[in-house]
């Protein structure tokens, strides 16, 4: 892997393969790998993989899927990045829209719904241009005949969510590199992979944009704020039963991205009569997420089983402490004396109000700067790779 990624005469490149899944369903033939490969060969799929000029122009921003590929190009670790996903009918969009344009997004077709997905799609794609030199693969993953066809490439995993593991074992095993969220999950993994290397290096908080969450100086109209899925692993009952403890003059805000529980957390909110305001699914860009946080005066993470939220240093970077659920399964290790407060469910309430009490006495953002920025993570997964 280390020769594959400095051959002088090679093409660098970085692909992220989510599990996100988009497009209706269709009926229609699947078409074999040869097919794809002809159609990707003769560029009616998209645009063949190319090194974008001026490296030094990348800014890493955006999401947590984009922030680590671009950081790969902004180190110097490869020349260009992707993302790839899934699309359930048959005809994929071509590259679709980025956050940058140093960033390449494309959609493949999926052979069925089954995870780990397989694509004749994507391997018709590797089939015409070659695996690339890191392959990440987040979630529930892919089939195993895409690692096959990426030997050569160094292969990363990492769960995004709780379980240290969503993939089964004949797909785990061709990983070089398993990134989690905490100890316990590194203790899963070295117990089904004695000899994979893992590294607790959730990639939200660990690859965090100082450009794209940043201070603003706005006036503070909302207490506090939870920007999370409208999914029940996010907890939501939590911040609300808190807030039923608390006067009614406090002030919260809800942004919800995506989730199918927007109105169920209405309601919720109109019976328990406290004051919540909503941003609804399909949620609102980064710069209006930075803008809302920077008018809160803390933000919270509730869940208990998730994976080491993004959100986490997010809030810090623009500015505002965290309260931390302390049952949150991935992810304590960013709460500090400096960074925010952990209470359990139970005791949420006194948290919010502790916190807000000496929200001013906190300094979340120079933590992260000094801590958890992508500069710092992108020398150390330099170091992992150059090791192995």
């Amino acid at each position: 892997m280390v020769s594959y990624l400095a051959a002088p005469n090679r093409l660098r490149r970085i692909v992220v393969i989510s599990d996100f899944q988009d497009g209706k369903s269709e009926a229609g033939d699947l078409q074999s790998v040869r097919q794809f490969r002809e159609q990707w060969l003769a560029g009616q799929r998209g645009s063949i993989p190319h090194a974008p000029h001026l490296r030094q122009a990348v800014e890493v921003v955006g999401g947590y899927l984009e922030r680590l590929p671009l950081a790969a190009v902004r180190g110097g670790l490869v020349d260009c990045a992707e993302i790839w996903t899934h699309w359930r009918g048959e005809k994929p969009p071509l590259d679709q829209p980025s956050t940058s344009q140093f960033l390449t997004r494309r959609a493949f077709r999926m052979n069925g719904s089954a995870a780990p997905h397989a694509s004749n799609d994507m391997l018709g794609h590797l089939s015409a241009f070659g695996p690339p030199s890191i392959l990440c693969v987040w979630g529930l993953g892919v089939s195993e005949d895409v690692l096959l066809a990426c030997q050569d490439s160094f292969k990363i995993y990492n769960s995004i969510d709780a379980p240290a593991l969503r993939v089964p074992f004949e797909v785990s095993r061709h990983f070089d590199l398993i990134l989690t969220g905490s100890e316990w999950q590194s203790q899963i993994v070295r117990l089904r992979h004695p000899t994979i290397p893992t590294a607790i290096m959730p990639i939200g908080p660990e690859f965090a944009s100082e450009l794209t969450f940043k201070p603003l100086g706005l006036p503070k109209t909302h207490d506090v704020i939870y920007v999370a899925a409208a999914q029940p692993y996010k907890r939501h009952d939590i911040l609300f039963e808190a807030l039923n403890k608390l006067p009614r003059s406090l002030r919260t805000i809800c942004v919800c991205g995506y989730g199918e529980m927007i109105d169920i957390l209405r309601r919720q909110a109109d019976e328990l009569r406290i004051n919540v305001d909503f941003i609804d699914p399909p949620g609102v860009p980064f710069e209006e997420v930075n803008r809302l946080m920077n008018q809160a005066r803390i933000g919270v993470v509730c869940g208990v089983d998730d994976g080491a939220p993004a959100i986490l240093t997010e809030y810090m970077l623009a500015g505002i402490p965290v309260l931390a659920n302390s049952k949150l399964r991935c992810g304590l290790q960013y709460i500090t004396p400096r960074t925010g407060l952990m209470a359990p469910a139970e005791n949420f309430h006194e948290g919010i109000r502790d916190m807000l009490a000496r929200h001013e006495t906190f300094a979340p953002r120079e933590v992260v700067l000094a801590n958890w920025t992508w500069p710092h993570t992108i020398r150390k997964l330099k170091r992992i790779i150059s090791r192995s």
